[in-house]
């Protein structure tokens, strides 16, 4: 389960890109979440995905 809290949910979003993952199209297959939820709701605190680096910022 995802973190609720944008935050929150940006902290372990990075944290699992950094640690785990080579895409934000494979967290989100291994993870079974949605790449436009995490992506709108990140957004909503300024944070856009960056493919070249594979994390928000």
């Amino acid at each position: 389960m995802l973190p609720v809290d944008n935050i929150m949910l940006l902290s372990y979003i990075n944290t699992q890109l950094r640690d785990n993952y080579e895409s934000l199209d494979e967290l989100c297959l291994s993870l079974d979440a949605s790449r436009e939820d995490i992506c709108s709701k990140l957004a909503s605190i300024g944070y856009h995905y960056s493919d070249e680096s594979n994390q928000f910022i």
